[in-house]
């Protein structure tokens, strides 16, 4: 997410630090977010007790409208088919799910929303969820179990949603053989509706984290009498608080409240402003200014992306309350192809790595990113700090004659290390020639590629280019906060075929070991990962850069500015107009 894709996660642009996430600035020491210091770590919570209504959020008020600007645009609002940050958390607005997060005290909390949390059988390869009656769509018509059970179908057509998540397809019965009900018809055995109120998932592996991915936006019910596929995009059926009003893509959408949306089923969306408006590919420094100034109608709006590092110094006295900190569950890094590049080599790449030259160059600081030493955030659970591995605490200006001597050693001086960057970008430009002096400095050979932006995540994400060095995803958030939504996704030896991986490992032994901690309860699999990320750190797979942060502006006529950790920004549901 945040930012950029969840999955295909922060790719390029997150290198700029375009994504965050945050709490609100005046109760930072209250709220969990961070205050220009470490990131808070984080413990797994669930409530299955929760219900609606939300608790209401200190001195809200109805009405008003709220302005929301970016320069990245979302690539689609389709709920089967998002897994950026921003459709996302604009989607916690339109689509409820099985179930969702809370935040608390700045943290995520699961929680019921369409149904329970669900209970598992003893073999642990069948869920069952109840599912709440009278929900119902924005025209008023009911919310059917069978419309869940669809959602779920239609995620298996990935060849027409092909940016949605994929751990369906691994983890549900059959996952891999079917192909959604546009090819392979509605009869699938992965999913069951045995009464109008039960939905029953069969699984081929155990899957202990199934309850904190059923809260995408991917399974909020769709009926198939109204599934539009490829113009589904353009108008979604709410279900949420809000609905679609007006929609031009890439440009605007205006959203207004949804009539049909019951506040006392739901334990955790507001209804607070009369209409929310997003207009993206503005230019955010301009935008940030104007935000901060708060003059007539920016009073009211937010930037989503991290404030610019020209605009901190600005940041004293009341304007320094427009500023909304928090955490994200986001590691940057620049990873190396373990096809391609030895060991020894490597570690000597680690060796001569300008970590805090990079840092300068990208224009990074203490409120937007912390530098990196482990695999999964702080604010995961499973987190644990250990002492880095060697040359990989994100730290350091590198030791170019050490790295020199390290390839000497090894017969490999002169080894050619090749990547992608932008290069119609400042930054991007500046970062990629401060990296390439680096390494000619330490003895190797340099190929850095200039690309278009439009080229770039195209060809990063291409694991069969001539390139060594640098591939996307060059960071990662969590999918749901456990470190389930990393391991498995990033180092088994299917996670190249499926365009997810770091450091494209193919080790049996290694995916044996993710998946039997995949398979344990997430309280048994939490203190496993984090032994898992120090061997996997260890394998020299990527040089770990920064955490990701938030820090956005916000107008002075906005309240309830709080961080979502999961998405990295702001949690839209519960900002009023004051």
């Amino acid at each position: 997410m945040r930012r950029m894709k969840v999955v295909v996660a922060i790719a390029a642009a997150a290198v700029l630090g375009l994504a965050a996430c945050g709490s609100p600035s005046a109760n930072n020491s209250d709220n969990g977010g961070n205050d220009g210091g470490n990131i808070a770590q984080q413990e797994s919570a669930t409530d299955p007790n929760a219900k609606g209504p939300a608790p209401e959020v200190p001195g809200a008020k109805k009405g008003g409208t709220v302005t929301v600007y970016s320069q990245s645009t979302p690539s689609t609002m389709d709920p089967t088919d998002i897994y950026y940050v921003d459709s996302n958390e604009i989607g916690k607005m339109l689509f409820r799910t099985p179930t969702q997060f809370a935040i608390r005290n700045g943290k995520p909390v699961l929680v019921p929303d369409l149904t329970d949390l669900g209970t598992v059988s003893e073999d642990k390869l069948t869920w069952t969820f109840t599912m709440q009656s009278g929900i119902k769509y924005e025209d008023g018509s009911e919310v059917k179990v069978e419309d869940l059970a669809y959602s779920i179908k239609r995620s298996f057509a990935h060849d027409v949603y092909a940016n949605g998540p994929a751990y369906q397809m691994s983890y549900f019965k059959d996952g891999d053989k079917y192909k959604g009900p546009y090819t392979g018809g509605d009869k699938y055995d992965g999913v069951e509706t045995p009464d109008a109120t039960t939905l029953v998932i069969h699984l081929a592996q155990p899957f202990a984290d199934l309850p904190f991915y059923l809260s995408f936006p991917m399974f909020t019910p769709i009926p198939e009498a109204k599934d539009t596929r490829q113009e589904y995009k353009n108008h979604p059926i709410s279900t949420g608080p809000y609905a679609f009003d007006t929609y031009t893509p890439g440009t605007e959408l205006k959203l207004k409240q949804n009539p049909n949306w019951d506040p006392n089923t739901d334990p955790v969306r507001h209804q607070y402003p009369d209409s929310w408006v997003f207009k993206w590919g503005v230019d955010d420094i301009k935008n940030q200014q104007q935000v901060l100034n708060s003059t007539g109608p920016d009073a009211t709006s937010l930037n989503y992306q991290n404030i610019d590092a020209s605009l901190i110094p600005q940041l004293q006295g009341e304007k320094a309350n427009q500023l909304v900190k928090g955490d994200s569950p986001c590691t940057i890094v620049w990873q190396m192809d373990t096809r391609k590049i030895p060991l020894e080599v490597r570690k000597a790449v680690a060796k001569a790595y300008p970590y805090d030259q990079l840092w300068t160059a990208q224009g990074l600081n203490e409120f937007v990113a912390e530098p990196a030493s482990t695999v999964l955030p702080p604010s995961v659970p499973g987190y644990k700090k250990y002492t880095p591995v060697a040359d990989l605490s994100g730290t350091g200006k590198g030791d170019p004659a050490a790295a020199k001597k390290m390839l000497e050693d090894a017969g490999k001086l002169g080894f050619e290390i090749s990547w992608f960057y932008d290069n119609t970008k400042p930054v991007t430009q500046q970062v990629s020639q401060v990296r390439e002096q680096a390494l000619k400095e330490a003895g190797f050979t340099v190929k850095a590629i200039g690309v278009t932006t439009a080229e770039l995540r195209a060809k990063t994400g291409d694991y069969k280019a001539s390139v060594n060095a640098g591939q996307a995803p060059r960071g990662w958030c969590s999918d749901w906060p456990s470190g389930g939504s990393w391991f498995p996704v990033l180092f088994r030896s299917q996670s190249i075929d499926e365009g997810t991986t770091w450091g494209m490992l193919s080790d049996k032994a290694l995916d044996e070991e993710i998946n039997s901690i995949s398979n344990l309860p997430a309280e048994e699999a939490t203190a496993k990962w984090a032994a898992l990320d120090e061997k996997i750190m260890g394998m020299y797979v990527a040089l770990p850069l920064y955490y990701d942060k938030m820090a956005i502006v916000a107008g002075t006529g906005l309240g309830g500015l709080e961080g979502d950790a999961t998405m990295g920004l702001p949690f839209f549901l519960n900002i009023y107009v004051k």
